[in-house]
């Protein structure tokens, strides 16, 4: 897997790139500021990008807007925004209009060098993986009314680990239940929110899409 690492501190980066290198993944370019992130993306076309929230001139969004502007040119290349606050209004900002291959996780992840790597595959490979710390303060808000509140507590539970990007083998060692009992969870919510399927869309990221719109 071949990544772009983008962040204005530079021992941040630096001690990125260590972790991903150690993880088997290779950094083919870094980037402190939003410009030159995309103009790496243009040059070296990775699987993959890990991008600081808040970049130069700013430091507000830049890393959102980036992000966008990937997906948008580049589908194929996923990315990974990261950020040292909970700001749910961002992570439902970046999926809403492309919720494939995106993700967005706070900084603290990083020090884990497996949970890192884990999360830049699975948005490499189109998936959505959402920090479990925004997902457990957005299932703990009033929802409006809708599909996800015909799902039972243990479905909301198994969809709020979709939600973190987790595959059904690790929903089962969380809950403590098997895989063919977490499966059944799955088609469950996939029928109550009415997702059938189709080659032309992933079910679990559009589980997370209808949860997440669901606050």
């Amino acid at each position: 897997m071949r990544a772009v690492v983008a962040d204005d501190t530079l021992l941040t980066r630096e001690g990125v790139v260590a972790l991903l290198t150690s993880g088997g993944v290779e950094v083919v370019a870094q980037a402190g500021d939003a410009t030159t992130l995309m103009n790496h993306v243009r040059v070296y076309r990775p699987d993959v990008c890990l991008v600081d929230i808040r970049m130069p001139p700013t430091y507000t969004d830049e890393g959102i807007v980036a992000a966008t502007a990937i997906r948008s040119e580049f589908p194929d290349i996923g990315v990974l925004v990261l950020s040292h606050y909970i700001e749910s209004t961002y992570a439902m900002r970046l999926i809403q209009s492309q919720p494939e291959g995106i993700g967005y996780v706070l900084k603290e992840r990083i020090y884990s060098g497996d949970v890192l790597v884990d999360g830049l595959r699975r948005v490499a490979e189109g998936e959505t993986v959402i920090d479990p710390t925004i997902v457990a303060r957005l299932f703990h808000k009033q929802r409006t009314a809708g599909p996800v509140q015909e799902l039972s507590e243990r479905e909301r539970e198994v969809l709020a680990l979709v939600a973190e990007g987790l595959t059904n083998q690790g929903i089962g060692r969380k809950l403590f239940i098997t895989d063919r009992t977490v499966e059944a969870h799955v088609r469950q919510v996939f029928t109550k929110l009415g997702l059938d399927e189709s080659p032309e869309s992933n079910r679990r990221v559009l589980a997370v899409l209808t949860y997440l719109r669901s606050i």
